[in-house]
């Protein structure tokens, strides 16, 4: 599976479960908030859709606060838990990290 884009993250956040009423021309790097029964749902979708596994910490959930920002954070998790993925990029999202220079 090639990593997430913003536009996957998007339409996985416009379920009305994990964020009601996200606007469909949110900027990427507009500020939202997930609240807590949100997260959980988004997290559940990734492991049911993607077979991702992911246990942010209290630090990665306050960094949560944008279409990008949530991008960047499921892209670096899935390459920690499957590195080979690193392959699949196709140069659209920039990584945390320091990703981008292991291309």
């Amino acid at each position: 599976m090639p990593l997430l884009t913003t536009e996957t993250v998007r339409d996985l956040l416009s379920d009305p479960k994990i964020f009601p009423g996200l606007p469909t021309d949110l900027d990427e790097d507009a500020e939202l908030v997930l609240d807590s029964l949100g997260l959980i749902w988004l997290l559940h979708e990734m492991e049911e859709r993607y077979a991702l596994i992911v246990e942010p910490t209290d630090a990665d959930i306050a960094g949560l606060t944008s279409l990008r920002r949530i991008t960047d954070y499921l892209n670096t998790a899935a390459l920690a838990q499957n590195p080979e993925r690193e392959q699949d990029r196709d140069g659209d999202e920039d990584g945390i990290g320091g990703r981008d220079d292991e291309r």
